[in-house]
């Protein structure tokens, strides 16, 4: 280490020795505030037609770490028609942004090319309607569902949607405790 004698004050006898420094560490710090965080809106997005633009909302997902919902549907499922609307009312409204927020997207699954990419076959879909999250880029196949009843019910599907709001990029389960996988069993996390 290095020092830089600096001049002396006239009738001071103190030389004042300052240590140069040759090379700096930037230390990160962390960010403190007294205000509230701002709170997650929700994305609402166009039906996906082709898998460049399902792998496309995927990625807006995972980098922003708010799962993304798809209800798969066609054009001749009349509870698609249904369901669909309701759906995208609740993510419109508000329904699970203060758990982190979704995104949102219709999938059409008989569009030519969703159906030559195969994404149906990739992700298990054999029935529409199907609402399927993804989270960090995968299928939460656990949390699927099917029953067009559940997905009629509007007290059902809110609180579907805030358990999926609180996974964050987590996978597991979402919400408060944090669902239960076979990584988080072994390392003491559940």
């Amino acid at each position: 280490m290095q020092f830089l004698s600096l001049p002396r004050a006239a009738g001071s006898r103190l030389l004042s020795v300052v240590p140069v420094v040759k090379h700096r560490r930037f230390v990160s710090r962390l960010q403190f505030s007294t205000s509230r965080p701002l709170r997650a809106s929700n994305q609402v997005y166009a039906s996906v037609r082709n898998s460049d633009q399902f792998h496309t909302y995927q990625l807006l997902s995972s980098s922003s770490r708010t799962p993304l919902l798809t209800l798969w549907t066609t054009s001749w499922c009349s509870t698609c028609r249904v369901v669909a609307p309701l759906i995208q009312e609740l993510v419109e409204s508000g329904v699970g942004e203060a758990e982190g927020g979704v995104g949102y997207c219709t999938v059409e699954y008989d569009a030519p090319d969703v159906m030559t990419a195969g994404l149906g076959l990739t992700y298990m879909i054999n029935s529409v309607p199907t609402l399927l999250s993804f989270d960090a880029g995968e299928a939460q196949v656990q949390t699927k569902i099917t029953d067009g009843r559940k997905l009629a019910d509007r007290r059902f599907l809110e609180e579907w949607i805030r358990t999926e709001a609180g996974r964050h990029g987590n996978r597991g389960g979402g919400g408060p405790s944090g669902g239960s996988n076979l990584l988080g069993s072994i390392f003491g996390r559940s």
